[in-house]
């Protein structure tokens, strides 16, 4: 116990990080766990039975793989629109100077500040009074609509802290503009859109707020999940929560490692 007493007084920023990084990881641990549970009850959450046939039937009772397939479609088509948008804005804020430069950093954020509710509720009135009709699309613009602002502040700290003597260098060795763009900035910038676009696909993936006000008779993979609560979850959809998690997980340690390997080479 002394020993143990002394190591935390030794080690105790690295003690509190830990369990900080524990009790954010514990609701995961606790998807994953009820992804192998075959629960007494359909309105019972306690791990009763140890079982694979959540994994051998993902998709479950309903459509609900149906849901899933049209929340990652709306995801990525927000995604592409949003960060190719965020990305200009960004080198746009960062590298030029222009008249209303501070008032568009202040449109940027708002998006940022706004309750979700408020933003849906616009944006409902917006498409009724356009006449547009409620479906995917309209989910795809509300979803892009708060992603892009979420890609210009990702990359424009990754453009902030770029050293510009890099890209004047290679100018100096007589490379062109599209060149040095091609060759040292866009690879300097892609971590940053990287980690934009990935951000701005969980948050359209995770939406339910501004999707349930836009709609209309589209269901996404949350709307499906708020649904399913008034009878009780199906225990694939923690298979889905766990899936996604290895997939977002397996893409940071695969770009962990190649940054490593690039360094090394």
């Amino acid at each position: 116990m002394h020993r143990l007493g002394r190591w935390v007084a030794d080690h105790w920023i690295l003690a509190t990080g830990l369990f900080v990084l524990g009790y954010l990881f514990l609701p995961i641990a606790v998807v994953v766990g009820l992804s192998f549970n075959q629960p007494s009850s359909r309105l019972s959450y306690d791990f009763n039975e140890f079982t694979l046939d959540n994994w051998t039937n993902p998709c479950g009772p309903g459509d609900m793989c149906d849901a899933v397939v049209r929340s990652v479609q709306i995801g990525f088509v927000a995604t592409v629109v949003a960060t190719v948008l965020g990305t200009l804005m960004a080198f746009a804020m960062v590298r030029h100077r222009f008249r209303g430069r501070g008032a568009t950093n202040l449109l940027i954020f708002l998006p940022m500040a706004t309750p979700e509710v408020v933003m849906g509720s616009s944006l409902l009135a917006l498409f009724v009074a356009g006449g547009a009709p409620l479906g995917f699309w309209t989910v795809v613009i509300a979803h892009v609509m708060f992603c892009v602002s979420f890609v210009v502040v990702t990359v424009k700290a990754r453009l902030s802290g770029l050293d510009t003597r890099l890209e004047e260098a290679a100018m100096d060795l007589y490379a062109s503009e599209w060149q040095t763009f091609r060759r040292i900035t866009l690879p300097l910038v892609f971590p940053g859109i990287v980690a934009g676009a990935l951000l701005a696909f969980s948050l359209s993936f995770d939406d339910f707020i501004i999707t349930n006000f836009n709609s209309g008779t589209t269901v996404t993979f949350p709307m499906y999940v708020w649904g399913a609560s008034q009878r009780g979850i199906p225990p694939q959809v923690n298979v889905i929560g766990t899936a996604m998690f290895l997939v977002s997980l397996l893409l940071v340690l695969g770009t962990m490692v190649r940054r490593r390997r690039a360094v090394y080479v």
